[in-house]
C-alpha cells in the first residue's frame, strides 16, 4: 500500500500553520532521531547482553559447566533481539513520515549510538514493544479489560438513550498510545479521534492500523530485556503475536482518525466533542489544571469526560521541569471549580500497565475512575448545576459490596517516566483511519 503524507490538521489556524512550516526542518530532524533510535534497538540491546556474556566467560571452568544451560539461554536472548529488530525494520518500512535517502537503513551500520539518540530514546524504543503487546496481542487482553472496559461501558451506558445518532457522537481520546481504545470505540459506531504526542507510539500504531494485513502476522519478544525476576528461562524469551485483530480486515463502523500533536496546542475549539475519554493520561501534564480546563472547554454542554488511571505525574522528578501533583481530593475540587459535575467516582480499580504476566515481580495500580459531565445549556441558563450523583467526598472502592463513606484514596506509583516527543504528519489507512499532524 502506498503511504501518502497527510496535509496539516484542519484545526490549525493561520498562525499555527506558519509556525508549522518554520519548524519543519526541526521536526524532520526529530523524526529522524526517533527512527534512528528504533534502528539502533538491536545493537543497544546486545550491549546489555554482552555484559552478561563477558562476565560468564570470565568465570572458572567449574562455574561455567554449571551454567551451560544459562549460556544457551543467553544465545536465545540474542536470537530474540535479532527477531525484534527484524519486526522494527518492518515497522519502519516505506518511511511513512519523511522518506529520505539520507536515512540509515541497516542498524548494523551503527557502531556507536546515532547522533542525538540518548538512553531515554532507547528505553522508549524498548517500551514500545511492550505496549504493542499490551494493546494488540492476546496476552494483553487482561490489561485491556482492566483499563479500557470501564471506560467503554460508561460511554455506552451514557449515550444509550441519546437523541444523537451514534455515528454523530464525537469522542476524543487524548494520549491514544497504540490506538486500541480509540479503535474499539470506533468499532461500536462512534466517531472517534485519537490524539498522541509520542512519535514512538505513532510510528508503531501506524504500522498496526495501516500495514498489518492479517491477524497475528508478526512475532515479538517484549520481555527479552528483563534479565531479573524470571522463574523460568523461557519467561524472558516468551513470544507474543500481533495484531490479535486486524484493523484492515475489520474496519470500524464509525469514523476513526489519529491526530498527532500536543493536546493543549491542538484542541482549542469550544464545544467540539460529546465525550473525552482518557486512560493513563491526565498525569502527563506539568499542570493538570490545564488538561482539565481544556477538556471542559472542548466538550459540548451535556458532554462527559470519562477517566481511568493513576496519578504518577510524569514531570514530578524530571530535572528542569515544573510540576504540581494534586491528590485525588484536590482534583475533585479542581474539576468542580472548573464547572464539571462529578457523576460517579471510584478508587481501587486494579490495573496493570505493560507487565510481563510471568514475572516474579508484578506491579499494580489502585487506579482512579470517574465520569464528569459538563452542565447542559438549561442548567447554565438557570445559573445552577445539577448536584453530583456521588459527592466527591464519597469515594467508593471497586471491591466494595455497598457504597460507604470512603476513607481516602490510594496513591500508587508507576515505574516509568515517559518522555514527550514533537510530531508531524503520518499516513493514511484503508480502514478510513487518518493520522493527522500538528505543530509542536
Amino acid at each position: 500500500m502506498d503511504c501518502a503524507t497527510f496535509p496539516m490538521h484542519p484545526k490549525m489556524d493561520e498562525q499555527l500553520a506558519r509556525t508549522f512550516v518554520i519548524n519543519e526542518e526541526e521536526e524532520e530532524r526529530h523524526i529522524q532521531k526517533v527512527q534512528n533510535a528504533f534502528l539502533y534497538y538491536g545493537p543497544y540491546a546486545c550491549q546489555r547482553l554482552k555484559r552478561s556474556m563477558d562476565y560468564l566467560n570470565s568465570l572458572s571452568g567449574e562455574d561455567q559447566v554449571m551454567l551451560t544451560k544459562y549460556r544457551g539461554h543467553l544465545e536465545c536472548v540474542r536470537t530474540c533481539i535479532d527477531r525484534n529488530q527484524a519486526v522494527i525494520r518492518e515497522i519502519l518500512r516505506g518511511r511513512v513520515l519523511y522518506p529520505t535517502d539520507e536515512a540509515t537503513g541497516d542498524p548494523s551500520e551503527f557502531d556507536e549510538p546515532p547522533p542525538n539518540v540518548r538512553h531515554g530514546d532507547m528505553d522508549q524504543a524498548q517500551s514500545t514493544l511492550k505496549l504493542i503487546a499490551r494493546d494488540w496481542s492476546t496476552e494483553g487482553a487482561l490489561e485491556r479489560e482492566q483499563s479500557y472496559k470501564p471506560i467503554i461501558d460508561s460511554i455506552v451506558a451514557y449515550f444509550k438513550h441519546s437523541d444523537i445518532e451514534q455515528k454523530e457522537i464525537k469522542i476524543l481520546v487524548p494520549g491514544a498510545g497504540l490506538g486500541r481504545l480509540t479503535y474499539e470505540l470506533a468499532c461500536l459506531g462512534y466517531s472517534c479521534e485519537g490524539n498522541e504526542f509520542s512519535y514512538f507510539m505513532l510510528i508503531a500504531s501506524n504500522f498496526v492500523l495501516n500495514l498489518c494485513d492479517y491477524e497475528n502476522k508478526y512475532v515479538l519478544y517484549p520481555w527479552v530485556h528483563q534479565y531479573v525476576n524470571n522463574l523460568r528461562r523461557e519467561d524472558q524469551v516468551a513470544a507474543v503475536r500481533f495484531p490479535d485483530v486486524c484493523p484492515l480486515k475489520n474496519p470500524p463502523k464509525g469514523h476513526f482518525e489519529i491526530a498527532a500533536g500536543d493536546f493543549l496546542e491542538v484542541y482549542k475549539t469550544p464545544n467540539a466533542y460529546n465525550c473525552v475519554a482518557t486512560c493513563f493520561f491526565i498525569d502527563c501534564a506539568n499542570n493538570v489544571i490545564d488538561f482539565i480546563r481544556t477538556i471542559y472547554k472542548i466538550l459540548v454542554p451535556g458532554g462527559i469526560w470519562v477517566n481511568l488511571g493513576p496519578l504518577l505525574y510524569h514531570f514530578s522528578d524530571v530535572s528542569g521541569q515544573n510540576s504540581i501533583e494534586p491528590a485525588f481530593e484536590d482534583l475533585c475540587i479542581i474539576m468542580e471549580s472548573v464547572g464539571f459535575v462529578i457523576e460517579k467516582s471510584r478508587t481501587g480499580i486494579r490495573t496493570k500497565y505493560a507487565q510481563n504476566p510471568s514475572s516474579m515481580k508484578q506491579s499494580e495500580y489502585q487506579s482512579l475512575f470517574w465520569v464528569c459531565r459538563k452542565p447542559d445549556l438549561f442548567e447554565e441558563q438557570r445559573g445552577k448545576r445539577k448536584a453530583s450523583r456521588e459527592p466527591h467526598d464519597l469515594i467508593v472502592r471497586e471491591d466494595s459490596e455497598a457504597e460507604e463513606e470512603g476513607e481516602g484514596e490510594q496513591q500508587p506509583e508507576r515505574n516509568e517516566t515517559e518522555e514527550k516527543q514533537q510530531l508531524k504528519p503520518l499516513a493514511t489507512a484503508n480502514c478510513e483511519t487518518e493520522i493527522k499532524a500538528q505543530p509542536s
